[in-house]
């Protein structure tokens, strides 16, 4: 089959419309057809065809290795990919929830700081209250102290000058006994 196709394939070539005799070297188409037999006939003996079949089944098992390698490379890479959102979206969960606690534990700290404030404020009260009770007694003292001494003044002037200096002299002794027996 393949022998007849080349036959018919000669048969229905130009050279055969050229003028003059076929089968002569004065023919350009003669030589260019023996040139061309001849140029396949090499390629056939050295197997060329073969090399370049064996080259582009060598150079598609390549190609086939890169893209299976490059597939492997991508599915990795989504793995790796959704490893890394999976991570990130835990550490994002872990920084929400630092947040949290740490308003949670500002709110408590301003809250516990309220707390002492009013405790201070209430200290701070109590011991304003408690010097100015002080002050109030003491001042309340000294003014009685005050008036005892005016009074007893006054009373001994009153005193020294309705009594005679024998009353002044009884009394005196009566005082002094009466001194001695407490003391004693």
């Amino acid at each position: 089959m393949k022998k007849l196709s080349f036959f018919l394939m000669l048969a229905a070539s130009p050279a055969f419309a050229s003028e003059g005799p076929f089968f002569s070297l004065r023919n350009p188409n003669l030589v260019i057809l023996i040139a061309f037999l001849l140029f396949f006939a090499i390629l056939g003996k050295f197997k060329v065809p073969g090399m370049l079949g064996g080259l582009l089944d060598k150079r598609a098992k390549a190609i086939k290795a890169d893209l299976e390698e490059a597939r492997s490379l991508r599915e990795e890479a989504q793995s790796i990919l959704a490893s890394y959102e999976r991570k990130a979206r835990e550490v994002q969960a872990q920084a929400d929830e630092i947040v949290v606690a740490a308003k949670r534990d500002a709110q408590a700290a301003a809250d516990q700081a309220k707390a002492d404030l009013q405790v201070s404020i209430a200290r701070r009260l109590k011991a304003a209250e408690d010097q100015i009770a002080s002050a109030e007694a003491s001042a309340l003292k000294e003014v009685k102290d005050r008036a005892v001494q005016v009074a007893v003044a006054a009373a001994g002037e009153v005193l020294a000058n309705q009594m005679s200096a024998g009353d002044k002299s009884g009394m005196i002794d009566t005082a002094i006994d009466e001194v001695a027996t407490r003391l004693n």
